[in-house]
């Protein structure tokens, strides 16, 4: 399922984090998680084509932003699934990073 792909990527969450409140440049999201561009760019690319994100050409500049409030519900969600299962997770023999 392509959905559940935009979220199966540390570095995707963290996209989705940081413009989990206010659309963002890539250059805004790479300064704030201190990325690569690049990388970023094909981070975004991912989330997009997941259905996560939007984005809004502004002259050169296209801004990015979480799709809707019902993505922004998820990711909440997901903060307090896992602050409830942490210490379960931590402890979890097939753990794998």
């Amino acid at each position: 399922m392509k959905f559940l792909h935009g979220f199966s990527n540390k570095t995707r969450i963290q996209i989705l984090e940081s413009i989990k409140e206010d659309e963002k440049t890539v250059t805004q999201i790479v300064d704030d998680l201190n990325g690569n561009q690049s990388n970023i760019s094909q981070h975004l690319t991912c989330l997009k084509g997941c259905g996560l994100i939007v984005g809004r050409q502004d002259g050169k500049y296209v801004y990015y932003r979480v799709r809707n409030q019902l993505v922004r519900d998820l990711l909440s969600m997901f903060d307090v699934v896992l602050e409830d299962v942490q210490n379960d997770i931590a402890c979890c023999e097939n753990h794998i990073d």
